[in-house]
């Protein structure tokens, strides 16, 4: 098991502005009395996953002077402003070559998502053909697991702020779907009124 969980490396996408919260990044959002980013990459490493990589676009000299994010590859995404897709193909493209064989793709702006709903993801991982994704009463949300073998297809098909979308969509038969209503909640922090879900 922790063989498995070894080859698959956290990624985090947190480049977002914010444009719904008055252009704050999602990043640098105050959770428990840290940067909202540091509170995501706590979960995926409470959740097994030893590599962590975080995508950083809007404002991310701050992010880094800011966050404490030790041991974590940070990536640099320039095109962040065209969207979640572009945050994704940075973050697969920084994993090439680093020997992992699957990414567990996580949202900076999904605190209600703790470590059960993650660590069961990353149990869905068995070999670079693997394709998994958290479900909340039987609907697709996040996190979600890209064994090696997709990340050309989804690098191919990732534009704008659809992200995998379209990939996941024709590859529908071979996703495992892994129910996690019963210990996360998939809302994302997205409007003024989100932030009263923040601690």
């Amino acid at each position: 098991m922790t063989e498995n969980k070894d080859q698959v490396a956290g990624l985090l996408l947190a480049a977002g502005r914010g444009r719904r919260l008055g252009g704050r990044p999602k990043a640098l959002l105050s959770h428990r009395g840290r940067p909202l980013v540091e509170h995501a990459v706590a979960v995926l490493r409470a959740a097994g996953c030893t590599r962590v990589h975080v995508v950083l676009g809007a404002q991310a000299d701050v992010v880094r002077q800011r966050a404490e994010l030790p041991g974590c590859v940070l990536v640099d995404n320039p095109e962040w402003e065209e969207g979640m897709g572009s945050s994704l193909r940075a973050g697969l493209g920084s994993l090439a070559g680093t020997g992992a064989r699957a990414a567990l793709v996580s949202l900076v702006d999904q605190p209600g998502i703790g470590r059960e709903a993650v660590a069961r993801v990353l149990a869905a991982y068995a070999s670079p053909r693997s394709l998994a994704s958290a479900a909340y009463d039987g609907e697709r949300g996040h996190p979600v697991l890209f064994g090696a073998d997709h990340w050309p297809g989804i690098a191919e098909t990732a534009t704008g702020d659809r992200g995998a979308r379209a990939y996941l969509k024709a590859h529908e038969d071979a996703i495992t779907l892994v129910e996690c209503g019963d210990v996360a909640q998939a809302y994302d922090i997205d409007t003024e009124a989100d932030l009263a879900r923040l601690e």
